[in-house]
């Protein structure tokens, strides 16, 4: 069973409070490298940094159990077709085609009201689906 387009929204929400954390932590780990300067806005080395860390967040717990915290909260799982734990290069894929879901102001996960499986644009395309966990 696929999960609804509210719960996506609602896992995306709890996980872009936890990921804020990670993020904050993640700049603190590199400011003695800056001398406790600020890093100035629009830091194309820091912007790569901060994504890296934010793929490494989501492909890592989607690898190892299919579920962020906010997935787990809302009981919904990552898997892939053959409903298995995904591989790590679907769980980059799907990031990354993510963020060009969202990019598109959110178009990729309006797609999953309309799509015959109820899969959003990075589930169709990365080979993977989000499932309800009833236990």
């Amino acid at each position: 069973m696929t999960c609804s387009l509210l719960r996506r929204v609602a896992a995306i929400f709890y996980d872009s409070i936890l990921l804020s954390a990670v993020l904050f932590f993640s700049t603190l780990i590199i400011m003695p490298f800056t001398h406790g300067q600020a890093i100035t806005s629009g830091n194309i080395s820091f912007n790569i940094y901060l994504l890296f860390i934010s793929c490494l967040y989501f492909t890592w717990q989607w690898q190892h159990g299919g579920q962020t915290l906010g997935m787990l909260a809302w009981k919904i799982k990552l898997v892939d077709t053959s409903a298995q734990n995904v591989s790590w290069g679907k769980a980059t894929m799907r990031f990354l085609l993510a963020i060009i879901s969202l990019v598109c102001f959110g178009a990729g996960f309006i797609w999953s009201i309309f799509d015959h499986e109820k899969l959003a644009f990075h589930d169709r395309y990365s080979g993977t689906r989000l499932i309800l966990v009833t236990k």
